[in-house]
């Protein structure tokens, strides 16, 4: 599972050009699923991501987690984020796993950030497998990479 995280001021996705949900000040949280993720990785990225203290204290330095701030998050699904570019000029998106396994993994790992955040964060989602345009106001910027596989 490979997330990018990115802090916002605001962000918003249109769905099919038609829904739209968006958040306030928070995270939106780009996700890959490969075929060998299972619960481990879902548990780990959730974790990792609702812990992190990316988020700045009255110091203006980053010590707060969003458990802390009960921030918003937006979580997008992003096969593109598995793309191999080693031979040739078209990415290869072999590593990503079909809609069939990547979906359910996709609603744990919603579920599970949610479960880890609390209640008193706002949750939204894309749709996954659909035309999705997302805008974000990067705060910072803020944009941290992390992978279950390498624990980083």
């Amino acid at each position: 599972m490979r997330a990018v995280i990115q802090r916002v001021s605001s962000a918003d996705v249109t769905i099919n050009n038609d829904i739209r949900r968006f958040i306030s000040y928070g995270l939106v949280i780009f996700i890959a699923i490969e075929d060998d993720d299972n619960q481990d990785d879902i548990t780990w990225c959730a974790n990792k991501i609702v812990n992190m203290r990316i988020f700045d204290n009255d110091k203006g330095i980053m010590d707060i987690s969003l458990i802390d701030t009960s921030s918003d998050i937006m979580i997008v699904s992003q096969f593109t984020l598995f793309a191999s570019t080693a031979k040739g000029n078209r990415p290869s998106y072999s590593k990503s796993s079909k809609p069939d396994t990547a979906i359910p993994i996709y609603n744990q790992f919603v579920l599970a950030v949610r479960n880890t955040a609390g209640v008193n964060s706002k949750i939204v989602t894309g749709e996954f497998g659909a035309d999705m345009k997302v805008q974000l106001i990067n705060d910072g910027p803020v944009t941290i990479i992390i992978d279950s596989k390498r624990k980083e």
